[in-house]
């Protein structure tokens, strides 16, 4: 599942950047472009070691910050740029072709990642999250169609026209894609809302993304006064949209909700949380990605913090996933996307 779990869209991140590599530097260097794309593509997602030397609430917050800026982008691109141009001082290639391609590189990244649930600091160090929510991070009709594009290009000559032509339409289909799913959020988006109203539910706010792997399941959270709701929605559909109620409980905090950790989790999770206590233990639910099981009576969310105090502070740790989860609740959301 990678280090926190939002980290199995490395295989699209590496597509995106090959192809956009080959886009700026295939003429020039082939299958080279290729190869140093694809480590452009991928090198915004080292921040995960940063986990390893901050606590749970730092490393989460640094997830997709600045390695997923603008800024990044251009700092780095030119130091990335010259390592490369050093390796390869025999092709054509000058120090400004290979830091382009790495400022491309590094920059759809995260372009591509504010499309996710999570998205991205786009506007490091301003803190404006972009996160359109129209895409699970690894989604086979966006990456599928692309690798066959990419394997057709890598065995034309580097300066033929057919390779051109493979990488662009590549590059346009998974474009083309993205944009789809806007709709398809949009379309999903109104369902959830002609529910609502029929249930005469009234709600302050509504927050709908996709199942993981696909763009046909949709999942929504919707804000109560005292609980938030969860229904799913699948264009299969042929019974009404039906919703699960589940108590905010922030009371539970106590003397916690001052807390400078808490505080920055409910920051991080847009105020999208339920408190939950068990045998005496609290634990703090990040809502927006769901729970880890389709299961009516299911109450364990997939991102979940365990709050053990410590004298007059608070120590987070993030609760493990497990595959068996991971692998049930892929073959549960398979079968519940063809319809309820």
């Amino acid at each position: 599942m990678g280090a926190r779990g939002h980290h199995m869209d490395s295989l699209t991140q590496i597509v995106l950047g090959a192809a956009v590599g080959d886009a700026v530097l295939g003429k020039k260097v082939g299958n080279k472009a290729m190869l140093y794309g694809a480590i452009a593509g991928t090198i915004p997602d080292l921040d995960v070691i940063t986990r390893y030397f901050l606590d749970t609430v730092t490393a989460t917050e640094w997830h997709r910050g600045v390695s997923h800026s603008i800024f990044f982008s251009v700092v780095f691109a030119p130091v990335f740029g010259w390592l490369v141009w050093k390796i390869n001082k025999n092709e054509p290639a000058t120090w400004k072709d290979w830091s382009w391609l790495m400022f491309w590189g590094l920059f759809t990244h995260p372009l591509l990642d504010a499309f996710t649930t999570w998205g991205t600091q786009l506007f490091w160090p301003f803190n404006t999250r972009l996160a359109f929510q129209s895409v699970f991070v690894i989604d086979p009709l966006y990456t599928v169609p692309f690798i066959i594009f990419l394997i057709l290009a890598m065995f034309q000559k580097r300066t033929s026209i057919k390779r051109r032509t493979y990488i662009k339409m590549g590059l346009a289909c998974s474009t083309a894609y993205l944009i789809l799913t806007l709709l398809l959020k949009g379309i999903s988006f109104n369902h959830f809302e002609k529910a609502l109203e029929s249930q005469a539910i009234s709600y302050s706010e509504m927050n709908t993304r996709p199942a993981p792997l696909n763009t046909v399941l949709w999942m929504a959270n919707i804000e109560t006064k005292d609980a938030y709701l969860m229904g799913d929605y699948s264009f299969f559909d042929n019974q009404p949209i039906s919703f699960t109620s589940y108590p905010k409980n922030h009371e539970l905090l106590g003397k916690w909700s001052g807390n400078d950790k808490i505080e920055r989790l409910i920051k991080i999770t847009e105020g999208w949380y339920t408190i939950t206590e068990n045998d005496g233990q609290l634990y703090f639910n990040d809502l927006r990605f769901g729970l880890i099981s389709l299961n009516e009576n299911e109450n364990q969310f997939a991102f979940s913090y365990k709050l053990v105090p410590e004298g007059d502070d608070l120590i987070v740790e993030e609760r493990p996933k497990f595959k068996r989860d991971a692998k049930r609740l892929m073959a549960a959301l398979w079968q519940r996307m063809w319809g309820n």
